[in-house]
């Protein structure tokens, strides 16, 4: 049972992948107000049904990887060893992230989603999504506790941290400026709650 089980999820990722490249190189052959689901669902060789089981919608498309780059930042927090510093975390993953997100083939997408407003609103509301999760994860894995303002806070300024650096011609050096800024937020929250900066292995 085990193995099949496996089988069906390894077929299903495989469909997944298999519309979302279906999807991504119609866009970008076609123009993507130019391309409907029917398209995409033909193209791939699936029922529409069957796409809209794995992708909610035509947006939901282009950001394939939305699901796993929420549930990585969320793992950053949630995963990292006892002690180890909230901060430092959050920004080797956010640079892993921007690095996925600034090579050579992923260019024109990002030129497709900025001349898109329907993609640029969904990206929009994917951050605050990300966000809220963020700050979840941040609450329930810092000992001792913040307000779960400031958690909400530094979920935010990380995402838009990862905006910022993903848009900037040296994303590297985008990061090195905001990190220090978002560091000292935390630590500003950690002492405004009266708890000791080095509790959650922050300082």
């Amino acid at each position: 049972m085990v193995e099949t089980l496996g089988r069906r999820e390894r077929k299903k990722a495989a469909t997944r992948e298999k519309i979302a490249k279906t999807a991504l190189r119609l866009f970008l052959e076609q123009g993507y107000d130019a391309v409907g689901i029917r398209d995409v669902a033909a193209a791939a060789d699936v029922a529409v049904t069957t796409l809209f089981l794995h992708f909610p919608s035509k947006e939901a498309l282009v950001f394939e990887r939305d699901r796993d780059f929420e549930q990585r930042l969320v793992r950053a927090v949630i995963e990292r060893a006892p002690g180890a510093p909230l901060i430092p975390a959050l920004r080797r993953e956010v640079q892993a992230l921007v690095m996925h997100c600034a090579t050579a083939e992923a260019a024109p997408i990002w030129r497709m989603i900025d001349h898109s407003a329907a993609l640029r609103e969904y990206e929009t509301s994917m951050r605050s999504r990300h966000a809220e999760s963020l700050a979840s994860a941040i609450v329930i894995a810092t000992d001792p506790p913040r307000a779960a303002s400031a958690c909400r806070a530094i979920a935010s300024f990380v995402i838009d941290a990862y905006a910022i650096a993903r848009e900037a011609a040296d994303p590297g050096e985008a990061l090195n400026e905001v990190f220090p800024m978002i560091e000292a937020a935390w630590s500003a929250a950690t002492m405004a709650g009266g708890a000791d900066p080095t509790a959650d292995g922050s300082s």
